[in-house]
């Protein structure tokens, strides 16, 4: 038996105990999170210049940041059509060395679909497949890899794009901001990748290019967080660190409350530490979309750099586009060009060991070494004999 059972009962038997006494605590706090979202809806003066002393007393904050529309803003898609937009998503999938596995390797694979404006040919599907081996991932981390991971797929959209007369809108799954790591600034130079990737956001942007990174069921609570600020006294805003008055309320249950299906909300600048990296068009900000149906809301957040969010007429035009895109897919609504991305970048299970038999064969060939694999490591591939993805 793998798991002791009577223990894991026990502990959902108490869990279930306190449920109730839990979701009347939860209830509360949205209440009280609603009222103060009506309340502070029209103050973004107000709400600006209690975030500047926020700011001073918590370096590290981070949450939303009125701009010009009311915080309960809710708004249906504008009457655009997405005839003549070109759709380009790009995702990413890698293999991470192992130093159990007979052959030390590594591998960055991604995938970009185009739909191209007016046409009802199937997408176009491509594929860029970076493999490194041994001494160029000796010291490679996951963190490393993420970061690398991130900058192909911007880059690729770069390219990609430069072949399309704009209207062109381009995505990517998760947030638009480089992935951040003490790891890979060690190993592979954070600032160096930072500087590729904001090069890219300014060439998108010189072209005209609508981006935007698709950020499915956030974590982040950033309108709650700003709710606290706007809550908390000043006397206690030199401890606002410390300060959590609206704990376990969401902006996903906040936002499936407020937007009707089709709607998005208010577009907010991002106070992060990042304000200080991406600047000026290409400063990050976000809007949350109700893509789900009557009943079955489905709040998600979309990022935008401040060059789209200027524009009103590219905001319509990119609401309306992932709302079409996420229809495709029905009752599980999600972009389809991101999920046909992910498709097109997935690295099988099969496939990474083809990969590394065929670096073994030509290593040999060659009358170079080849290693074994650990003990550890044949034990887990027979375990895995069934599974089909890495």
């Amino acid at each position: 038996m793998a798991l002791n059972f009577q223990q894991v009962f026990e502990k959902i038997r108490q869990i279930g105990l306190g449920a109730r006494l839990r979701q009347e605590t939860q209830d509360a706090l949205r209440a009280r999170a609603r009222t103060q979202l009506e309340t502070s809806a029209n103050k973004i003066v107000e709400l600006n210049e209690k975030l500047e002393r926020a700011r001073q007393a918590d370096p590290s904050l981070r949450c939303a940041t009125p701009l010009a529309e009311p915080l309960n803003t809710h708004r249906a898609a504008g009457m655009v059509s997405t005839s003549n937009v070109t759709l380009i998503a790009a995702d990413g999938s890698q293999v991470v060395p192992d130093r159990h596995a007979a052959v030390l390797f590594g591998l960055i694979n991604v995938g970009a679909i185009i739909i191209p404006n007016g046409t009802e040919e199937a997408p176009l599907v491509l594929t860029d497949s970076n493999l490194s081996f041994d001494d160029d991932v000796v010291n490679w981390t996951d963190g490393l890899v993420a970061l690398q991971r991130d900058l192909a797929e911007r880059k690729k959209l770069l390219t990609v794009s430069k072949d399309y007369p704009p209207p062109v809108v381009t995505l990517t799954d998760g947030p638009l901001q480089l992935w951040e790591s003490r790891e890979s600034d060690e190993v592979f130079g954070y600032e160096k990748a930072l500087a590729e990737y904001l090069s890219v956001l300014s060439q998108l942007q010189e072209r005209g290019v609508i981006t935007a990174g698709y950020v499915d069921k956030p974590s982040s609570n950033l309108l709650v967080r700003l709710l606290e600020v706007a809550i908390t006294p000043e006397s206690e805003m030199k401890n606002l660190h410390d300060q959590h008055p609206l704990h376990g309320v969401t902006d996903l249950w906040m936002f499936d409350q407020l937007l009707q299906p089709g709607e998005r909300s208010a577009i907010f600048g991002l106070q992060a530490r990042s304000k200080a990296v991406y600047k000026g068009p290409l400063a990050l900000h976000f809007f949350y979309l109700n893509a789900g149906q009557p009943g079955h809301p489905k709040s998600v957040r979309v990022e935008i750099p401040a060059w789209v969010s200027a524009d009103e007429a590219q905001i319509d035009l990119l609401h309306t586009a992932l709302l079409e895109q996420c229809a495709i897919l029905g009752a599980r609504p999600y972009p389809y060009i991101l999920h046909r991305a992910h498709e097109a970048a997935v690295v099988t299970l099969q496939e990474k060991q083809q990969i590394e038999q065929m670096l073994a064969i030509e290593i040999r060939k060659s009358g170079g070494e080849v290693g074994e694999a650990s003990g550890k490591q044949v034990s887990k591939d027979s375990s895995n004999a069934g599974r089909k993805r890495y």
